[in-house]
This record gives C-alpha cells, sequence and structure tokens, in this order.
C-alpha cells in the first residue's frame, strides 16, 4: 500500500479517535484487566423519545436535583446503591446510532457505560483489556489474539459469543459507511478459532490498531439484536440506555445482571447545558452534582460553596485556529506564519480563565510523539508584519467563523491581537450545526470550501492523522508528513512510531497551516459525596463504572 494510499484510506469522519497511533504492542501484552487499573447542540424544540428499552420507568424518573434515591437518605458515608447522580455536559447528540453517527458527544456518554470493546483505555489514555481476558500480538506485528471473558452478557440477556465479536468488527471493516471503518484497513482476516477466542490478521503492521479498537470500531454488538441503535442500545456494559429526552437531558440505568463489578449507582441523568452560566447556577444551586467543562473564567463563582471541589485534569482538547490552506490568501505560508506570530498564546489563556498551557503544534502532551514546539509560534508581531508586508498583505481582512459553545473571548482578544499587526478580523459566532456545514462538512459538488478562519476544539486523541489527509476541512496537503505519518502506522518499535510522529508534527507546526491557540486543562465541580468521576479526559470519555454517591 503506497503511502497517499494509507492516509487515503484512513481518511474518517469528525469525533474520530484515530489517526496516530498509540505505542505498539510489544508480543505477549499482558495489560491489567479495568478493575485492575486504578453535539449538535440543543436549540430545536423539546422533543421526547422514550426508549423502549425501560420506557416504563424511564417514564417516572425525572431529572432530580442532587443526588436522589428512591429510599431513605444514607447518612453513614457508606455507598448508596440508590442514587442518581446528575452530570451537566455541553455537547448532545444529535442521535444515538453509534455506528453511524459523529461527534464526541456520542462516546463521550455511551462508550464504556453501554457499549464496550474487546479492549478499552483509561482517562490517561492507558489501554485495558475489558470484553477481552487478555491478548497477545506477535512479533511481527501481524496477528492479535483476544481471549474473551467469560460470563458476558448483553442487556437483552443474550450472551456475547465469539461470533458477534467477529460479526462487529467485520461490519466495520467491511462498511466504508460506518463511523471509523478506515480504522481497520490493515485488518485483512476477523475469525474464531474456538468459542473464546477471537483472531485478527493484519496485511502489513499497524501500530494504532490496538488503540483504535478502544474506540466505536472495537465495539461489540449482538449480531442478532433488531433494536434502532438511532433511539436504543444494546450493549454490555455496567448501564443501560433509559430514556432520552432530546435537547434536555439522556439517563442511564444499572444493568443489575452486568457481567463484572456492578455499578454503584442506580442511575445517571446527563443533562444539556450549553451555556456556561447555567451550569454554573445548576451546579450552585443543587440541580446537578457534576459540572464537567467548568468555564475557567466562572470558576471563582464557586470559591466558598459549601459542598463543592473543582478538580483540575488533563485532556487532549486542541483548540485550533484553522486556516482554509486551499485558498488565497492562505495559499501563502508567509501569511500563516505571520498570523502565528501575531498571536500572543499566553494573553489569550489568561483572558479565557487561565486553565490551559500553550502547545504550540498539532499533538498533546498525552499522546505519543509529543514535542514542546512552543518556540515555532513564538509571539513576535514585528516579524509578523514584516512577513504580511513581504507577502503583499499588510490591509488584510478576515472572517472568523466557530461556534457559540466556545468563549466569544477567543474572538474579542484574536480581533486585537490580529489588528495590531494589520489584519482585520471579522468574528462570527454560529451554531455548531450551522458551523459543520459551513466549514467541516465538504460542499456536496465537490468546490472548494469557502471559509478562511475557523476555530474548534479538537478534542479527539491519536488524532494527528487528521493532518495526513489532504481531504480534511483545513486543506491541508503535505507527501513528507503523509509518509511519516504511514511510517508511523506501520512501525512495530513504539519509539519508532513516536519518533515518526514527533518529526511529522514539527514539519506541519513549520508549515503553519493552523495556529494551536492552548491545550485545555480541564475542570470539573463535584459535589460533595459523589466519588469515582473522572477528571481528566472528560471531553471524549466520562467511564462511569466507579462512580459513586452517599448521602
Amino acid at each position: 500500500m503506497s503511502d497517499s494510499t494509507t492516509v487515503a484510506d484512513r481518511d474518517d469522519r469528525f469525533g474520530s479517535d484515530r489517526r496516530s497511533p498509540e505505542e505498539p504492542p510489544t508480543p505477549r501484552v499482558g495489560i491489567p484487566r479495568r478493575g485492575d487499573v486504578a453535539t449538535a447542540l440543543s436549540g430545536r424544540p423539546l422533543q421526547v423519545r422514550t426508549l423502549p428499552l425501560l420506557a416504563a420507568v424511564a417514564a417516572l424518573v425525572l431529572v432530580t436535583a442532587g443526588c436522589t434515591s428512591s429510599d431513605s437518605s444514607d447518612t453513614t458515608g457508606t455507598p448508596d446503591a440508590d442514587a442518581t447522580v446528575t452530570v451537566g455536559l455541553v455537547l448532545e447528540p444529535t442521535d444515538l446510532d453509534i455506528r453511524r453517527t459523529a461527534g464526541i458527544a456520542l462516546d463521550q456518554v455511551l462508550i464504556d457505560n453501554v457499549y464496550q470493546g474487546l479492549v478499552g483505555r483509561t482517562q490517561d489514555n492507558e489501554i485495558v483489556d475489558v470484553l477481552a481476558a487478555s491478548h497477545t500480538v506477535s512479533s511481527d506485528g501481524l496477528t492479535y489474539t483476544f481471549t474473551l471473558a467469560d460470563g458476558v452478557t448483553f442487556h437483552d440477556g443474550a450472551a456475547l459469543t465469539a461470533d458477534d465479536v467477529v460479526w462487529s468488527l467485520q461490519q466495520v471493516a467491511d462498511d466504508d459507511t460506518l463511523a471509523n471503518h478506515s480504522d481497520l484497513a490493515a485488518v485483512d482476516t476477523i475469525s474464531s478459532p474456538d468459542p473464546s477466542t477471537v483472531v485478527l490478521t493484519l496485511s502489513q503492521p499497524d501500530s494504532a490498531l490496538l488503540f483504535a479498537l478502544t474506540g466505536r470500531a472495537g465495539l461489540v454488538l449482538q449480531e442478532d439484536a433488531d433494536n434502532d441503535l438511532s433511539t436504543s442500545a444494546n450493549g454490555t456494559g455496567p448501564f443501560t440506555l433509559a430514556s432520552w429526552t432530546q435537547g434536555d437531558n439522556l439517563q442511564l440505568s444499572r444493568y443489575d445482571d452486568y457481567w463484572g463489578s456492578p455499578a454503584s449507582v442506580a442511575g445517571v441523568v446527563f443533562r444539556y447545558i450549553p451555556d456556561a452560566s447555567a451550569r454554573m447556577n445548576a451546579s450552585i444551586s443543587g440541580d446537578i452534582d457534576v459540572q464537567t467543562a467548568v468555564d475557567a473564567t466562572l470558576r471563582s463563582q464557586l470559591d466558598g460553596v459549601d459542598g463543592i471541589t473543582v478538580d483540575e485534569g488533563r485532556t487532549t482538547d486542541k483548540y485550533t485556529l484553522a486556516f482554509n490552506n486551499a485558498v488565497a490568501p492562505f495559499t501563502d505560508p508567509r501569511v500563516r506564519k505571520a498570523i502565528r506570530l501575531a498571536v500572543d498564546n499566553d494573553a489569550l489563556i489568561t483572558a479565557t480563565g487561565g486553565s490551559a498551557v500553550d502547545q504550540g503544534g498539532p499533538i498533546p502532551e498525552l499522546d505519543p510523539g509529543y514535542a514542546d514546539l512552543t518556540s515555532v509560534d513564538a509571539y513576535d508581531p514585528d516579524a509578523a508584519r514584516e512577513l504580511l508586508d513581504e507577502a503583499g498583505q499588510s490591509d488584510l481582512d478576515l472572517t472568523l467563523e466557530y461556534a457559540n459553545v466556545y468563549p466569544a473571548a477567543i474572538g474579542d482578544v484574536l480581533t486585537t491581537q490580529l489588528a495590531a499587526v494589520g489584519i482585520t478580523l471579522t468574528v462570527e459566532q454560529v451554531d455548531f450545526s450551522t458551523w459543520l456545514s459551513d466549514v467541516f462538512v465538504a460542499p456536496s459538488d465537490g468546490s472548494t470550501r469557502d471559509f478562511q478562519l475557523s476555530m474548534v476544539n479538537h478534542a479527539e486523541t491519536h488524532d494527528f492523522g487528521n493532518w495526513a489527509n489532504p481531504d480534511y476541512y483545513w486543506g491541508y496537503d503535505s507527501p513528507d508528513v503523509q509518509a511519516l505519518y504511514a511510517d508511523s502506522l506501520a512501525a512495530t518499535d513504539p519509539a519508532e512510531a513516536a519518533a515518526d510522529l514527533a518529526e511529522a508534527a514539527e514539519i506541519v507546526s513549520e508549515d503553519a497551516p493552523a495556529e494551536w491557540l492552548y491545550t485545555s486543562t480541564t475542570l470539573t465541580a463535584v459535589r460533595d459525596g459523589v466519588t469515582g468521576f473522572p477528571t481528566s479526559s472528560t471531553t471524549t470519555r466520562l467511564d462511569l463504572s466507579s462512580l459513586a454517591a452517599t448521602e
């Protein structure tokens, strides 16, 4: 497979969680089991979808204020098995089809909790066995052998079989309309030599495969199930999908027959509150028990509030100012580099609350291949003006379009900073679905996207492959980067794969196809009595298997 074919075959949708490799596996990997290791926005009419599974119960379970219990309060400090924990989130999925619906809002609530794969990952991106009790990888990186865990059942009571696993993976491998189809591009055959074993053979080594299997490509569904994936779910996780009130909340209920350690709470209610101030008020009033993605500029409102702790965590949330590299003036690298030099990242981080770190390049610290590239775009407005003069663009008018879920302060600060080097910036904040159609989705007639600047939080982990994909929305096309990315995938040595990625990332940063404004440090407000809630990588995954609450 040529380098260009490899990259094209690995093209994927927004919300994919794989494009660059996890550390490649070594022979006879013994990874601990999970228990051993510690969006479209609303803005549409309220639409209630009562899911077939547990529908009668869901009709009685309303969004609650605080941790609630169907029984008397437990004041002993021990976990209350009847508690329901209410979590405030920002982005809501457009529907529930984990196979076809793009966007990390769906992964955030359903993967790990409702759906599972052979392997999963922790909030620090460590791979753990889940539906596989163990697995091995051959020394040549071409054979992955998974031994299935015993006693696993789907939520409808059917036992998990090796045939279900083979069918689930084969579906993704064969159907290019399914999410993350390209993640299995190197997989040649998927087989089950006996009822407890699944074997994947590859046509070539793929250092990203194991990590890819922690995402949508690796999810295991029941072959004989006939439920509508857009409105229901039949997984193997510790929670069942109880109901979805579109535009308001999604509810999970404990699966009492779960094959592993049962959930410690009776249920979880995810409330979708896109407005940061409204989420803050919900935390202070006790309407929600956990608030993810606390707006750093509002954090001080929680100072002195009794019973709430704000936890900081690491993320791969890359707030990226993307240039449309396919249109002028961004076809001129001098203009792109000038904009990077004009941006004072530290001032921007301060203006947005200070809960972030400067990144300087396309790979965040949690991902393989990371290197500190902040010196590449060090703030230098004088040098920026010189580059613009050299490019004949000393009086430039540009438009920035980004979704209104992100702080207006980002646009305000950029407007001021770019004005200082002679660029007039017009900022347009739109709803997320409009951003998708205006910026992200390719025009149906095959024409070039016509946006100039865009800003979005690329929260996905291991997504460097976007920079090796010339068809991605920012239109960056570098054969050198594409070749290095292909080399990283083919590597069987973790250090070699990471080195290829680091080299490619430096080229990307020097080419300046975007400005990496900052990588967010996530803030999570947790009410006293709630334990086991993840505090890192919360934008992409919320594994609630260890969640507990006391009264």
